[in-house]
């Protein structure tokens, strides 16, 4: 059984699947090539591990796939046929019979213009032709560092209307330095790549985190929030106020804290997560989501992540039939708890069993917000008996 067969034997229909872990670009490329040979795509995602630089990988993109239409991003990690992955190039094509696609490139993104992004998706939206009993989506992939993507969710959800968007922010291992997407073959700082998707597969969005708000309030009393900062909470430093909070000295505050302690943000009845990225300088807080003076925040515990990792994933179809596969964005942050409690094996495991694939995020994009420690997926099911492909 190759890399790119999922565990039940029954490939999918409506993708084909390439990893390679090829040390170098070019070598990597390659492999994705031959592994890809009898496939044909309306287009390719691609989703690099941090370690391939992705001015070799363009290079590399433009020599093996001359004549495929490619997209995607740089990671914080993958999620392959075998799971969590670090050190794997994942290439998702979608087949030209189940799929149509068109794109647009929104760049710079920072700062973003709202009005620049509705017209501009207004007009994709416009002349990408509807196909009669067709369905519609969009995925988008920003910029993890751009700071930009609540904005941005807000805009392109004016945009599309009625088209449902989901996405994952690029990440950049865990270094935090240098985060691009892939439009056309070539990577872009500072922006954000919109597909536009047209399939006869029925599809259904997910989205769910594991946190539930404690009875622990704070109130942010300084920030600034086009850094996403934050100075103070409760009128203290915030970095010694966050870590009295959550019992633990300041000198141990580390992603995995983070990853553990989030807080969250009430928006009616739900609870958003708003991930704390890093401390900045001394005792500030950079978040990963937007962040303001007077914003009431809730420490969040825990709930038991693999039994909400399988309840979330059990989707079906209207005939109870699983998915076909289920391209999936999930938080950095929630891999990084998984892995120090040593459940990435069990982790790993459901995805192969619920056929996920895709890559760890810096945020996620889920039916226009922007939110964090999240799974946000798109179920798609194959098509039924006596459906016309594309």
């Amino acid at each position: 059984m190759t890399a790119a067969d999922d565990l039940d034997r029954r490939p999918a229909v409506g993708v084909r699947l390439a990893v390679s872990h090829a040390a170098h670009a070019a070598d990597a490329l390659a492999e994705i090539k031959q592994q890809l040979a009898t496939a044909r795509p309306s287009f390719i995602l691609l989703f690099p591990p941090d370690r391939l630089q992705p001015d070799d990988l363009a290079e590399a993109v433009r020599i093996s796939l001359p004549d495929k239409v490619v997209f995607g991003c740089t990671t914080a990690g993958q999620i392959t046929p075998r799971g969590y992955e670090n050190d794997a190039l994942l290439a998702i094509a979608f087949e030209r019979r189940h799929f149509r696609v068109a794109s647009t490139l929104f760049h710079p993104i920072s700062p973003v213009s709202i009005a620049d992004v509705v017209s501009q998706t207004e007009r994709l939206a416009s002349q990408f032709r509807a196909t009669p009993g067709r369905k519609r989506l969009a995925l988008v992939f920003a910029d993890g560092l751009s700071k930009q993507e609540d904005i941005l969710m807000a805009a392109l959800e004016v945009g599309l209307k009625d088209i449902p968007v989901f996405g994952g922010s690029a990440g950049d291992g865990l270094r935090f330095a240098h985060t691009q997407v892939l439009h056309n073959g070539e990577f872009h700082s500072n922006a954000a790549l919109l597909l536009l998707l047209e399939t006869d597969l029925a599809f259904s969005g997910l989205g769910f985190d594991h946190f539930q708000p404690t009875d622990v309030r704070m109130v942010v009393t300084r920030a600034v929030p086009e850094e996403r900062l934050v100075l103070e909470i409760n009128g203290s430093p915030a970095a010694q106020e966050y870590a009295r909070l959550v019992k633990v000295p300041v000198a141990e505050l580390s992603p995995t804290i983070f990853a553990e302690n989030p807080v969250l943000v009430r928006n009616r009845n739900l609870y958003h997560v708003r991930a704390i990225q890093q401390i900045h300088g001394e005792s500030g807080l950079t978040f990963l989501s937007a962040i303001d003076d007077g914003l009431l925040l809730t420490l969040g515990r825990g709930k038991e992540i693999i039994r909400t990792l399988d309840s979330g994933l059990a989707v079906s179809d209207k005939d109870g039939e699983a998915p076909d596969f289920i391209l999936g964005f999930d938080c950095y942050l929630r891999k990084l708890e998984i892995e120090r409690k040593g459940l990435d094996g069990k982790a790993s495991e459901q995805f192969r069993q619920r056929r996920v694939i895709g890559f760890n995020t810096y945020g996620e994009q889920h039916l226009g917000v922007h939110v964090n420690q999240t799974f946000v997926g798109v179920a798609f099911f194959r098509p039924k008996e006596g459906s016309t492909p594309l």
